[in-house]
């Protein structure tokens, strides 16, 4: 028998009346007619099964035929009017909602993949297609947790804030408010145990402002702010009026947090005369986080914090000694030089990951060699301050990297006259342009002091005054901060965003992305590696990853990988019919690079010419990785017998200070079968011999294409 599935996506064993986590009454779902399990909408998307049901209408499980089934989650909206108006005006507003959700690119948020329209037994319907993600809401760990007896921890609640703040504070930045937060909007991540926030309010909010103002035309002009969000979750002027702001989702956030630390819900914790949280009552925590919750929870929207950055900092309180780049005008001046025995304590940046610890995803099979870059498990710990930066290696196999943070200079800063008005205009500037970049101030002053102290390691264990003595050294921060804006400046807007916020996620992510173009991670982390040193030459052969510069590295890998995908800087190489080889030419710019792929086959002989300068480095991997012919090599030639089928990489980089000129000539053949001769019949009295045909070059069978004629 068929399983059962509440409104909120619960599994079920046939016959049941209740749901046995939420306890919703089964038996008033419902019936669905038209959407069954089996069903394949737009050609692509087949129906594996209902696991929502919303006023706006059901969400479903489905399997992408066009991408190896992959799951996905696929959003229903069938308007109950269905008029040509209605219908056009719905798929405008959801073509514009669509757009917002495609420009959210973060790990934590699913990707938004598709928006279409189909008619499906006489009914107009709407389709959101988004990424499936495999885990259990919040709601449904709570429930489970209940059953023992159990609730959250402060511990978990606040790891659940680090990890999601800095994602409010990403979809903020982007001009886009949640709307809806609560624990059944939150998912934890079976794949790395990170929350992921789901079940954006914008969509909603599409679909209301269709159902208010375009079911009659014209009738209303400026229609009534539509009110979205759940009782008790939202704050109070959004349920009034439909008033949203950041500080609205981090109200809803602190509610739900409240909800898992005491297994009660809002209507139980709120005192509805004096509309005061009693959440006292119910759990003790440490005097931090409570005055941070209650800060979120604060009635007066101006009482609360105005963005989730400010939370993060009210979280990790610490002292803070900024470079005079970045400093507060308003700041007094420090009182006297001292040696800073330690980094402050991490501060959170803007707007991408997780900031407190949590499990990362193993390594890559086959990831890259002791020549190259390794990956661990990232630890990024912002130091406000030039810092050294020790770490422990076990082995190139994936081990932890342990980030020891040393004694650091820091330079407090003078809010006083004592900076000359040339200096102030310096240090105006470059705020301004580092604003204008889109670059983290915390990452930023992480990387300037990182490359400062590399260039004046004498000045560890000494911070920079603010009076004339040090005016000389203050300018030369400056002057390496310029041309550090200068270096990230090639990055585009997107990478320079993320800059800081950078994950082994996003390493795995990418993978999943050229792999579709049958591109392996080596050849990908070529052409990064090729435009990272181009620009910071000066890190060659270093470790560097788990230091503020590596994340530059990444997002230069970053901007690799949307070059692949939009093919500027990827080729798939198909042999001409009856030919057996190819040849293809370019131009690389400094630091450029281009991956091609060809198809071809076990047991077929390769022979690889390449005609450039010495500066430009070739490397050939197998289709399964398990063989690299050559490496970041200055060879030009290879001839090797193919040991798989499948896709072969060629990777071309280039280390040279201006554009050069390549070509690559690959030939594939295909060794010729062996003849055995035509065994002679022995002549009989009844029977004469006929004459045996003797085997000639003409009878060998020519050299086979090695090509599939297809796009990848």
């Amino acid at each position: 028998m068929t399983k059962i599935y509440c409104s909120r996506g619960h599994e079920n064993p046939p016959g049941s009346r209740f749901c046995l986590q939420c306890g919703e009454n089964l038996l008033d779902l419902p019936v669905i007619y038209g959407i069954q399990p089996g069903l394949t909408l737009g050609d692509r998307y087949v129906i594996v099964r209902q696991i929502g049901q919303g006023g706006f209408g059901r969400t479903y499980l489905v399997e992408d035929i066009n991408r190896f089934r992959e799951f996905c989650v696929l959003k229903e909206f069938s308007p109950q009017v269905q008029t040509a108006y209605v219908l056009q005006k719905a798929e405008e507003l959801f073509q514009r909602e669509a757009e917002v959700l495609y420009k959210l690119q973060h790990p934590q948020i699913p990707r938004f993949r598709e928006l279409f329209r189909m008619n499906l037994q006489g009914k107009e319907y709407l389709f959101l297609v988004q990424d499936y993600v495999e885990g259990q809401t919040y709601n449904s760990l709570l429930n489970a947790r209940k059953q023992q007896g159990l609730r959250f921890t402060e511990t978990e609640v606040r790891q659940l804030l680090q990890q999601i703040l800095p994602v409010l504070e990403y979809i903020h930045s982007m001009g886009v408010i949640h709307r809806d937060i609560s624990p059944d909007n939150l998912i934890l991540r079976t794949a790395d145990q990170l929350p992921v926030l789901i079940d954006f309010g914008g969509v909603k909010q599409v679909v209301a402002t269709v159902a208010s103002q375009y079911y009659q035309p014209g009738v209303a002009q400026t229609p009534a702010p539509t009110l979205l969000g759940k009782i008790g979750f939202a704050p109070p002027e959004q349920m009034q009026s439909g008033a949203v702001s950041p500080h609205s989702d981090l109200y809803a956030l602190a509610v739900t947090i409240l909800v898992l630390l005491t297994s009660k819900q809002p209507q139980d914790l709120l005192d509805n005369y004096t509309l005061s949280w009693k959440w006292q009552q119910e759990v003790s925590l440490s005097p931090i986080l409570g005055q941070v919750l209650n800060k979120m929870l604060a009635p007066r929207p101006s009482d609360r914090y105005q963005s989730a950055s400010q939370v993060l900092h009210a979280l990790n309180p610490a002292p803070v000694y900024y470079p005079p780049t970045q400093a507060p005008m308003e700041q007094p001046p420090a009182t006297s030089a001292t040696f800073a025995v330690a980094p402050s304590p991490h501060t959170p940046p803007a707007p991408q990951t997780p900031i407190s610890p949590s499990p990362v995803p193993p390594q890559q099979t086959g990831g890259l060699t002791p020549a190259k870059t390794l990956f661990a498990a990232l630890a990024v710990v912002g130091v406000v301050g030039i810092t050294v930066w020790g770490l422990t290696r076990n082995n190139h196999g994936g081990g932890n990297i342990a980030v020891t943070p040393t004694p650091s200079v820091t330079q407090p800063v003078d809010a006083s006259s004592q900076y000359s008005p040339e200096e102030k205009q310096r240090k105006a500037r470059l705020s301004d342009r580092r604003q204008q970049l889109g670059i983290s101030q915390s990452f930023y002053i992480d990387l300037v002091n990182q490359i400062f102290w590399q260039r004046n390691p004498s000045l560890q264990g000494r911070t920079l005054s603010d009076g004339k003595e040090d005016e000389s050294l203050r300018a030369a921060w400056d002057k390496t901060a310029d041309e550090l804006l200068d270096k990230l400046s090639v990055l585009s807007a997107n990478a320079r965003q993320q800059l800081g916020n950078y994950t082994a996620s996003d390493r795995d992510r990418w993978k999943v992305q050229v792999n579709q173009v049958n591109v392996g991670s080596r050849a990908l982390y070529d052409l990064g590696d090729a435009a990272f040193y181009n620009v910071f030459p000066q890190q060659r052969g270093k470790e560097f990853l788990d230091q503020p510069i590596g994340q530059v590295w990444y997002g230069f890998v970053s901007d690799k990988v949307t070059a692949i995908l939009a093919g500027s800087v990827f080729q798939k190489i198909v042999f001409d019919a009856g030919a057996t080889n190819k040849t293809v030419s370019g131009t690389l710019k400094p630091g450029g690079g281009k991956v091609l792929i060809a198809e071809l086959a076990q047991g077929q002989t390769l022979e690889l010419n390449l005609k450039a300068n010495s500066q430009v480095l070739l490397s050939v991997y197998s289709p399964s990785g398990k063989v690299r012919f050559l490496e970041d090599s200055t060879k030009r030639t290879l001839s090797t017998e193919l040991p798989e089928n499948g896709f072969y990489e060629f990777a071309i980089a280039s280390t040279a200070s201006s554009s050069v000129e390549y070509q690559l000539s690959i030939t594939a053949t295909s060794p010729a079968p062996i003849e055995t001769p035509t065994p002679t019949p022995t002549p009989t009295e009844t029977s004469s011999p006929s004459p045996t045909p003797t085997p000639t070059e003409t009878n060998t069978p020519s050299p086979t294409p090695t090509s599939i004629e297809t796009t990848p």
